[in-house]
């Protein structure tokens, strides 16, 4: 279009010439063609500001290739690199500034997460490999990246394993190897699993896992200490080189209140780095009996199967009601809802106004609108009169509380539950249990931590998977400790205190800052902010501190910041209507050198890593020469980026200024061709 406007312009700017030149040549004008070109050129600008007033001009850029220098800035680095620390910091300058010359270079500092700062102190404590390469993803993705370089020892303490991370990462990654990749004699303690909460009377397990390298013929007691004072014993023995188990310890919650387990492994001979060799557990034990509500659409085996699996729980007062004698649900601190809200029953009004947690389990009688304005762990959009099996598989990434050893052995067994057709997503602070086998990875158990804290299992037929569990392993224990364990886990902090501290985890390391919650609840069990609530902090030598919480929405947050570390114990106070209401508790800072956790590099990761991402390993000795392999690299390459760019024509002064000197240019000849 823009081009037929051009050719329009010329044509009638070169009659209008034309027109001129004839004109002038029958007067006898000197030089008719000069008078003729500066009127065509006039018209011709004057045309065009009309006919096309924006003119689109491309601009070509060539964009040189991006390359993200990634390096470990932690602890572990220092130690890796010993005294030659200068040699490699000249080597890698070295191949910044040869990759400078035809690439894009950016730096990064690796500690935790992602810095700019400089690359060579190594002084963090913490190192997060996958939230680095997610990062650089991020930020470069939709750029012109070439190539990413990754320098660390292979060692992560914070966030995923980077290999099984799935990234969109269109660029090579090269890996450089620092320190020394043999193995060393050690015996770590890589996680330990157990429930934050347990009830008085009640029997809990706690679990480590334990590795250990080059300790053949180790065999020693392992020893689960409360107080210095022995609570338990394991005994590990190792007969192979490398060592990978997990030991369990048994325990009898005999007396209310928080408990602090700290788990020691002796260290074996020659072992140097023994920082990775303890644990500390804190679990709370809780003397109250909850109120347990189960209310159901119509008679169910699940409701059967569920009231057996709580039976045994001294801590529960389990109580069964049908839809047609639903009792009020003020009156219990969970509520099990099976089939609930229904066609028949629509109660999501009371749901939302008790504010309780809840457990949903769908079913044909579901009411799908009322179900979905409810808080969930899942988003759903479902049809409950249409069902369809869908056989289970156990999610091993859970950890919102701990289950048997067997559990993927028991899931293997379990027969399909009825689940209405429909789609289902777990929201992005869910903890999904159970998903379907196979197919789309649809959640069928999940839980979410809140106020209220919600569980949800999306269909019918609980009470098959005990009988299949009896059936192959004589015994629904693990049937059962799911059950058990989703309404420990909505009956956590259900208190009918008034006022309470929370605090997200008992043991702190020295190098977080410590945050807490408070909530303070009205006549009507709603949570009020209206008064002031003060805490006094005390340490193991009677040192006290004192803090003001500060409000947030309806609660009260504190954040303390970083402490040393110690035991410590507190006390927060406020009064309200008259009533001085107080909550007690201690917590723990530890001094967790996590990048001492795990001894010596490891390469293979490095290896693998690069070999995901279609790039190459090289050790720290040999960094310079990443420049050769990445400039023989023929993807890496310059983009060529054109912008077309519309300019309007009234934004040149300078063109009406042209318009205005040619049409005087005209006129001064005519003036003067005329006089003489």
């Amino acid at each position: 279009m823009q081009l037929l406007l051009w050719c329009i312009a010329i044509v009638l700017s070169a009659g209008a010439g034309y027109w001129v030149y004839r004109a002038d040549k029958q007067r006898g004008t000197p030089h008719p063609w000069l008078t003729a070109s500066l009127r065509g050129v006039v018209v011709l600008l004057t045309l065009l500001l009309l006919l096309a007033p924006v003119i689109s001009i491309t601009n070509n850029e060539t964009q040189k290739p991006i390359v993200v220098f990634v390096q470990d800035n932690s602890a572990s680095i220092a130690n890796a690199l010993g005294k030659d620390s200068n040699t490699y910091k000249k080597n890698t300058q070295s191949l910044i500034d040869k990759l400078a010359a035809d690439y894009k270079v950016i730096t990064w500092g690796l500690h935790g997460n992602t810095t700019t700062d400089s690359l060579f102190h190594y002084t963090q404590q913490s190192t997060d490999l996958a939230t680095t390469l997610a990062s650089v993803q991020e930020y470069y993705g939709t750029q012109n990246l070439g190539a990413v370089i990754l320098a660390t020892d292979g060692k992560y303490n914070q966030g995923s394993n980077p290999v099984f991370q799935q990234l969109a990462l269109q660029s090579p990654l090269y890996t450089v190897g620092i320190g020394d990749s043999s193995k060393q004699k050690d015996i770590r303690i890589a996680q330990v699993y157990h429930n934050k909460t347990v009830s008085l009377n009640s029997s809990f397990e706690i679990r480590a896992d334990v590795v250990a390298s080059l300790c053949n013929g180790y065999n020693n007691s392992i020893q689960l200490t409360e107080n210095g004072q022995p609570v338990a014993t394991a005994v590990m023995s190792v007969y192979t080189q490398q060592y990978d188990r997990t030991i369990s310890f048994s325990i009898k919650a005999a007396k209310a209140g928080l408990h602090h387990y700290t788990i020691n492994i002796p260290a074996t001979d020659g072992e140097v780095n023994t920082a990775n060799n303890r644990k500390d557990v804190f679990i709370e034990v809780v003397d109250e009996q909850k109120k347990i509500l189960i209310a159901a659409a119509a008679p169910h085996p699940d409701i059967k199967a569920i009231q057996e699996a709580l039976s045994s729980m001294e801590s529960y007062k389990v109580m069964v009601k049908m839809a047609n004698e639903m009792p009020s649900m003020f009156d219990y601190q969970v509520v099990i809802l099976h089939q609930l809200p229904s066609q028949l029953l629509n109660n999501s009004r009371d749901i939302e106004a008790v504010k309780k947690p809840v457990w949903h389990i769908l079913g044909s009688q579901t009411n799908p609108a009322a179900i979905m304005q409810l808080s969930s762990p899942l988003r759903l959009s479902i049809n409950p009169l249409a069902s369809r099996d869908v056989y289970p598989a156990y999610n091993p990434t859970f950890s919102s509380f701990t289950l048997p050893q067997n559990i993927q052995a028991v899931a293997d067994k379990m027969p399909p539950l009825s689940v209405p057709q429909g789609n289902m997503y777990a929201m992005p602070d869910a903890d999904v249990l159970f998903r379907q086998r196979d197919g789309e990875q649809m959640p069928l158990w999940a839980l979410r931590q809140g106020s209220p804290s919600t569980a949800i299992t999306t269909g019918e037929g609980i009470w098959r998977w005990r009988m299949y569990e009896y059936k192959n392993f004589n015994t629904h224990n693990t049937i059962d400790e799911c059950i058990r364990q989703t309404v420990a886990f909505l009956a956590t902090n259900t208190n009918d205190k008034p006022f309470a501290v929370q605090l997200p985890k008992y043991v702190w390391s020295d190098g977080e800052n410590i945050g807490m919650n408070a909530y303070l609840l009205n006549a009507a069990n709603q949570q009020v902010n209206a008064a002031d609530v003060q805490i006094a902090i005390t340490d193991s030598s009677g040192k006290k501190q004192n803090f003001s919480f500060e409000r947030n929405g309806s609660s009260y947050r504190l954040n303390m910041g970083v402490w040393p570390a110690g035991t410590y114990s507190y006390t927060a106070r406020t009064v309200y209507n008259g009533t001085t209401h107080t909550a007690n508790g201690s917590f723990t800072v530890e001094h967790m050198p996590l990048e001492q956790m795990e001894t010596g590099a490891d390469y293979n990761m490095l290896y693998t890593l690069a070999d995901k991402y279609n790039g190459g390993f090289v050790p720290a000795t040999s960094i310079t020469s990443l420049a050769d392999s990445i400039q023989k690299n023929a993807n890496i390459k310059p983009v060529i980026q054109s912008n077309i760019r519309a300019v309007p024509l009234i934004d040149w002064k300078w063109y009406f200024l042209l318009i205005l000197v040619f049409a005087i240019a005209e006129w001064l000849l005519r003036k003067y061709w005329l006089a003489q």
